[in-house]
């Protein structure tokens, strides 16, 4: 099935955010609709869910002050089976509030988080085809 076409819309930006756009047009190559696109819906749900951020290539939503991606503390909370005090201890460097950012993320925004969480566990046989430079430890 086909996305959905889009709507067209006109915006004028201003000279600063007219100067930052072209800026990452100039950077990513990618056309000045896509980017000022990607911009608003990272604005929009960073203002929905404060805390949230975006990196990388492709985005990918992580939880500020955590230094982890919503996808990968949602896989360490699966880890350990849920349990978020087992989680906490055995990472102190996340906090309550990590987690809570995170699930509310990934309730909200479900496709996007299994799609990261199913990339994340490609076989190391297809990893190491695509990246043949790559060192790759054998278990003993």
């Amino acid at each position: 099935m086909a996305p959905a076409k889009t709507q067209p819309f006109s915006i004028r930006l201003g000279v600063q955010a007219s100067m930052l756009v072209a800026d990452e047009v100039r950077r990513s190559g990618r056309s000045r609709s896509v980017v000022v696109e990607e911009l608003a819906e990272e604005a929009a749900k960073a203002r929905l869910l404060p805390g949230i951020a975006f990196r990388g290539r492709p985005r990918r939503a992580w939880v500020i002050g955590s230094g982890l991606d919503v996808w990968e503390i949602i896989e360490l909370l699966r880890s350990h089976a849920g349990d978020e005090a087992l989680l906490l201890e055995a990472h102190p460097l996340l906090s309550s509030r990590h987690l809570r950012i995170a699930q509310a993320y990934a309730e909200r925004f479900p496709e996007e988080i299994e799609a990261l969480l199913v990339e994340s566990r490609r076989p190391l046989e297809e990893l190491h085809a695509l990246y043949p430079f790559m060192h790759i430890p054998r278990p003993r």
